[in-house]
C-alpha cells in the first residue's frame, strides 16, 4: 500500500512536534526541516488541527504544538484519517461490477485481509514510539535540544 504525500507530511509534522513536546513550531520551520511545500503543509496542519491532534496559536509567539500527548496519538488512526477511504483495488468501490469477475473473484477478500493487517500493525504504534530516538531526530531536523534542569 502506498501512502499519499498528505499522509506522509501529516506524520512528519507530528514527528517534528513530538521531538520537543511542549515547544511550539511554525510551518516555516517544518517546511525548512523537511524541504517540503509550505502551501501543502499549511493544508496538512489545518487538517491535523481539525482532527484534534494539533493545537495552533495565531499571532506573535504563535505556532503549533501537539494537542495530545504523543502516547495518545495512534499511527493507524492518523493514517486512516489522512488516507480517507483508501481502496486497494477498483473492486472495493461502490460499483464492483465494473469487473466481469467481481462476483466470483477472491482477490477482494485477499486485499481486504492485507489492508486489515496493514492497519492492525499501524494501530500497535503511537507517535511516542516513532520518536523514541527524540534527540537524534531533533539534531537531524535542526531543532534546538532543550535540556530541562
Amino acid at each position: 500500500m502506498r501512502l499519499t504525500s498528505f499522509t506522509d507530511y501529516s506524520l512528519r509534522v507530528l514527528i517534528y512536534l513530538a521531538t520537543q513536546p511542549g515547544r511550539r513550531a511554525t510551518i516555516a520551520e517544518v517546511t525548512e526541516a523537511f524541504a517540503v511545500s509550505e502551501n501543502h503543509l499549511t493544508k496538512v496542519v489545518h487538517f491535523l488541527g481539525k482532527e484534534g491532534w494539533l493545537a495552533t496559536v495565531r499571532g506573535k509567539g504563535g505556532g503549533m504544538g501537539l494537542a495530545l500527548p504523543a502516547p495518545e496519538i495512534v499511527v493507524g488512526h492518523v493514517v486512516r484519517a489522512t488516507e480517507g477511504a483508501s481502496l486497494p483495488a477498483e473492486c472495493f468501490g461502490d460499483e464492483p461490477d465494473n469487473c466481469c469477475i467481481a462476483r466470483i473473484c477472491r482477490l477482494r477478500s485477499v486485499l481486504d485481509e492485507a489492508t486489515t493487517a496493514f492497519y492492525a500493525v499501524l494501530d500497535r504504534y503511537t507517535l511516542a514510539d516513532l520518536v523514541h530516538n527524540r534527540q537524534a531526530l531533533a539534531r537531524r531536523l535542526g531543532i534546538p535540544i532543550v535540556v530541562k534542569a
